[in-house]
């Protein structure tokens, strides 16, 4: 089994949209565990709302390829468009992060995801849920390079968020 990593978006009916995706993960996977849900500004467009963003790892023996199909077809089944621009509101956006330490391509998919490395609202959520996992291309650990971060271009703020009857603090 391999330990993989999602990030999680929505800034359209963003609380509905983020219970739907971590209960098809609950469902479909095995040892899940989500980071807080976090408020953030859009990046790299200023038409839309703010985005829920956060973090889920979990446990699967599936291919690179089968995860980013699933991912994708949840997508689709809640509203996003095949062909949607990359910086638009979206119901749900689901990106493959890591799965264990693989880097390059593989299936069509690039891993690490670059976004890690640059964008705030991928990176807190996987320093708090990995906070001594090492990124597999630059070796350091997610908490360092969380710290070592610089937030104040992209602000973002835990929300209260409530799922399964709990609330999620980063420490399920």
């Amino acid at each position: 089994m391999a330990r993989v990593s999602v990030s999680i978006g929505s800034n359209i009916d963003r609380e509905h949209h983020v219970r739907v995706c971590l209960d098809a993960l609950a469902e479909t996977f095995e040892a899940l565990r989500v980071s807080r849900v976090y408020e953030s500004e859009p990046v790299g467009f200023e038409d839309g709302r703010n985005f829920y963003n956060l973090v889920a790892v979990f446990e699967s023996d599936w291919s690179v390829g089968e995860l980013q199909a699933w991912c994708k077809q949840l997508e689709f089944a809640n509203g996003r468009r095949p062909n949607s621009p990359k910086f638009s509101p979206r119901t749900l956006d689901i990106d493959l992060l890591s799965v264990d330490t693989l880097s390059g391509e593989h299936d069509g998919v690039m891993l690490p995801r670059a976004e890690i490395l640059h964008h705030a609202f991928v990176l807190r959520p996987l320093a708090e849920l990995l906070p001594d996992t090492r990124h597999p291309v630059t070796g350091e650990r997610y908490r360092v390079l969380w710290q070592a971060f610089d937030a104040d271009e992209q602000p973002l703020w835990p929300v209260t968020f409530v799922w399964r009857g709990r609330p999620l603090s980063g420490e399920d």
